[in-house]
């Protein structure tokens, strides 16, 4: 985009990928650096350390914790695994677009249900469970709709769930929360249950592709046979390690959230933008022309995220920056509203 417009890649903002607007973890910064000193050596394939804290940090037994990739390779070793040919994987129609991925990479039948009001329908979602339904994906907070669902609403529509069904809790965004739903009592029942967490987004270590998956100790033997050797790397792992002990850094990062999304809320709505609420690190903003902002934000050294793919054509997806950078994107919004192009801006959503 740099080279395209001329501008400095120093001074481009990046407002598109929902990565943390504190950066990385300073423990976990400290330790990647310490741990590229084994840079040569394999990693851990278990991960077995990490493994243990995680345990530790969460209630549970190290069997029940799969490490991988970024929860995204979680997600599809999960749909490797359990689903194929013939089988229907359930998923929102604003979700996260990997879940469709998964299942058409297997051979699955991909199964979209409607979201009104930009959020999960449990009701819908019960109906479309079928015989041949084998997993069901749902975010909380959505992405990209950054929408909950009420916590004892999700319990009780797991409990209602067929033996033949797996429910994956997507909890990439659940740090963001100050109570998010806690499923993991629904686990210890026996319910078929598989949540999955990522480094990626509070903790600030997306460039290092950590995440994980916990469930029934069974489950998780049958992703160890599937997954790659080595699927997670040494200097991952121990940055991972460290960031669960960074809660200050955490905290900090909870709270910038929360003051930005609201700058932005109210500036967005300042401007006379239509703007969803959001629980996550990023939130929608409808517009007139999505692709036509889009552009010309990019022309300003702004990125945010257009959702066509999602079928959500007449929003832009705006990640929670710092106070001076969602300072310079809402200034960058208010001159387009003055200016020729105003048009493509002046616009609202007939999804509230």
């Amino acid at each position: 985009m740099a080279r395209e417009f001329g501008l400095d890649p120093n001074g481009v903002l990046k407002l598109a990928s929902n990565e943390n607007a504190m950066g990385p973890s300073p423990k976990a910064v400290e330790a990647a650096a310490q741990a590229m000193r084994h840079a040569h050596l394999y990693p851990d394939g278990s991960a077995i350390a990490l493994r243990e804290k995680l345990a530790e940090v969460r209630g549970l037994k190290p069997e029940q914790i799969f490490v991988g990739t970024g929860s995204n390779e979680v997600m599809v070793l999960l749909a490797q695994a359990f689903a194929g040919p013939g089988d229907e994987i359930i998923f929102g129609e604003y979700a996260f677009i990997v879940y469709k991925l998964a299942a058409l990479l297997f051979g699955a039948k991909p199964v979209s249900v409607p979201m009104p009001g930009l959020a999960h329908d449990l009701d819908a979602m019960a109906d479309a469970v079928t015989d041949r339904t084998r997993i069901i994906f749902m975010p909380c907070p959505n992405n990209p709709t950054g929408t909950v669902v009420d916590p004892d609403d999700l319990k009780s529509f797991i409990r209602q769930l067929p033996e033949h069904v797996i429910f994956c809790f997507d909890e990439a965004y659940a740090e963001y929360l100050d109570e998010p739903a806690d499923l993991r009592p629904l686990i210890d029942e026996g319910y078929k249950v598989f949540c999955t967490r990522t480094f990626s987004k509070i903790y600030g270590l997306a460039s290092l592709r950590v995440g994980y998956g916990y469930g029934d100790p069974e489950l998780i033997k049958l992703l160890n046979q599937v997954r790659q050797p080595f699927n997670s790397t040494g200097i991952g792992q121990a940055a991972a390690l460290a960031a669960l002990d960074d809660h200050a850094f955490v905290t900090r990062s909870r709270e910038s959230n929360r003051a930005g999304l609201k700058q932005l809320t109210e500036g967005f709505k300042r401007l006379g933008l239509d703007c969803p609420p959001s629980e996550a690190n990023f939130v929608l903003m409808a517009v007139a022309d999505s692709r036509k902002v889009f552009e010309l934000l990019e022309a300003r050294g702004i990125i945010v995220r257009p959702l066509h793919g999602y079928g959500l054509s007449e929003y832009l997806r705006v990640t929670v920056g710092t106070e001076e950078e969602n300072t310079r994107l809402l200034g960058a919004l208010e001159e387009l509203l003055a200016g020729p192009d105003a048009a493509s801006l002046k616009g609202e959503s007939e999804r509230r």
